[in-house]
């Protein structure tokens, strides 16, 4: 029995995930709490223009020198996802600021990952918190779970992940680019990161949306061989988005 669903908003996702939301919540027999640590784009942007110190989400970097490309470290997961759910799940136990839990509380945490994202399974940190993924246990891949919503005439529910993630495939870069408005938005992104780097002590290099390095409004998301981009998804994001 499910007591709560939690939605960690990074107030970046693409439009149709809140609009498949708001239908959810419509359908569900428990509530859906919307949480947010705040506006992680124009924290981006804020940092960009040097008003607040550098923020690490996972841009990619090009050394223009020795044309050697890198990563930065991921911070965005860990501050607008993880900790704002598990400060939620605190508050639902009635526990203040700092308080233990009492002796034997327990919470399974329901993970959505299915079985072609298994890589993506983690063991929760928190020793009372445990992981559980239902999608696993039933064998199930992305296509079944889009099988059982057609065969039940509901709406196949859109990836949910910000608009300006790395860690976007270029089929999902192509789909935000078909929304004139989000895309807009990506590609003043892009541009602005690269201003990063005089900005801040931390930035060597120039930063990037994409991992090829180059100005997103001049990548051809239908080439091949993005294999890699999925990849990196996969292996680097964890179950908190993007299910």
């Amino acid at each position: 029995m499910v007591d709560v669903a939690i939605f960690a908003d990074t107030m970046g996702e693409p439009e149709r995930v809140y609009e498949w939301l708001d239908w959810l919540e419509g359908k569900l027999s428990y509530p859906v709490h919307r949480i947010s640590f705040g506006d992680l784009r124009a924290k981006v942007m804020e940092a960009a223009k040097g008003n607040i110190r550098a923020f690490t989400a996972p841009f990619y970097t090009l050394n223009p020198e020795t044309g050697k490309k890198s990563i930065l470290r991921r911070q965005c997961t860990n501050h607008y996802k993880i900790q704002p759910i598990v400060k939620e799940v605190r508050k639902l136990l009635g526990l203040k600021k700092g308080e233990k839990r009492k002796k034997g509380t327990h919470v399974e945490m329901i993970m959505g990952i299915s079985t072609d994202e298994a890589s993506r399974m983690k063991t929760n940190r928190i020793k009372y918190i445990t992981n559980v993924y239902p999608l696993i246990d039933k064998g199930m891949n992305r296509q079944d779970c889009k099988d059982w919503m057609l065969k039940y005439d509901y709406p196949v529910p859109p990836r949910s992940s910000c608009t300006f993630c790395p860690f976007n495939s270029n089929q999902m870069w192509q789909s935000i680019k078909n929304n004139k408005e989000e895309w807009e938005k990506v590609v003043e992104m892009d541009l602005a990161i690269r201003s990063q780097t005089t900005n801040s002590r931390l930035i060597e290099y120039e930063l990037y949306l994409h991992h090829d390095c180059k100005p997103i409004s001049e990548i051809d998301f239908n080439k091949r061989g993005d294999e890699r981009q999925l990849d990196l998804f996969n292996n680097e994001c964890e179950g908190m988005c993007g299910v």
